[in-house]
């Protein structure tokens, strides 16, 4: 089976990419030009060169293929630079839709977020914008909303290790964040993290299995974790035993008001209402359908920390 990527080069696209050689797949892969040392497996992917905006480049992705796998996606915006959730998350999507549907491609597999909504901040509206496209395009669709997804990040950008880069290792308490003046429920927003081999496995599994045919399924962990929980697994994998406070949000998102377009503030408005909005979803669907046990939010399975 030849399928077709958009959204490789990244962390989830590279386990991606890795489970379907795995499985015999062979990946042809969108790569924008100047990523292609970011490609796992490059000497067995079809490399395509060009970007979600070059129609031309997507036609030639989605020639001769048998499913795709749309997979871009940004945690933040950098309007200045072009780099919006609406580009990435719902026209990108669209374009490929529209192409798949236009050369005969039906299989098509979508990344959304858990939380995709049309009442909430900008990136959960685009990822609900792009379901519901796909929903209503006639190709058979799967769509899989995860939560935290943790796991390697072999260089690239992923949440525990970024958590600890930006805020872990700095010589200060981490905050506990809280809306609102009293802080008795400081750091209890939750999340369900989930493990980038198994969602890879959930994504590739379901290419040939039909009873994932027109389903959205949430992706999350066994277990929740609160946020004060997810610091100390966090600090405790690579030998630390962080003190954390309580943190009220506004100044913070007032901040992030001013700075979110500079890469070096170290979290967006929109980033902190989904934060304290919770995480958190149940996945036995999941677990059933594709048959496996998830790999457990631990120290143990954090060891990657310690680089």
């Amino acid at each position: 089976m030849k399928v077709a990527l958009l959204g490789g080069t990244g962390f989830v696209g590279s386990y991606i990419i890795k489970e379907l050689v795995s499985k015999g797949c062979t990946p042809k892969v969108l790569v924008r030009p100047g990523s292609e040392k970011k490609l796992v497996h490059s000497d067995v992917c079809e490399i395509i060169s060009g970007d979600i905006e070059n129609k031309n480049s997507i036609n030639e992705l989605l020639t001769n293929v048998d499913a795709v796998i749309y997979n871009i996606g940004i945690i933040r915006e950098f309007k200045s630079k072009g780099i919006t959730y609406e580009k990435m998350h719902y026209k990108g999507a669209k374009i490929a839709i529209d192409i798949a549907k236009k050369n005969n491609v039906n299989r098509f597999i979508l990344m959304s977020a858990n939380g995709a909504r049309l009442n909430g901040t900008g990136y959960q509206i685009t990822k609900f914008l792009a379901e519901k496209n796909l929903k209503g395009s006639g190709l058979h669709w799967t769509i899989f909303q995860p939560s935290l997804i943790f796991g390697d990040s072999e260089g690239k950008m992923e949440f525990c290790s970024q958590l600890k880069k930006d805020m872990l290792s700095l010589p200060f308490p981490a905050p506990l964040f809280f809306n609102g003046i009293l802080p008795f429920k400081a750091g209890n927003f939750s999340m369900s993290p989930i493990h980038v081999e198994d969602v890879a496995k959930c994504f590739v599994d379901s290419l040939t299995n039909d009873e994932s045919l027109f389903k959205t399924y949430t992706l999350g962990g066994e277990q929740d974790y609160n946020w004060r929980q997810i610091i100390k697994i966090i600090s405790s994998a690579y030998g630390k035993n962080k003190l954390a406070i309580p943190a009220p949000v506004l100044p913070i998102k007032l901040l992030a008001m001013f700075l979110d377009g500079f890469a070096w503030f170290p979290i967006s408005k929109d980033q902190l209402t989904m934060l304290l909005e919770g995480n958190t979803c149940k996945s036995n669907d999941a677990f059933k359908t594709f048959n496996f046990k998830p790999i457990s939010f631990s120290k143990e399975n954090l060891k990657y920390l310690i680089k």
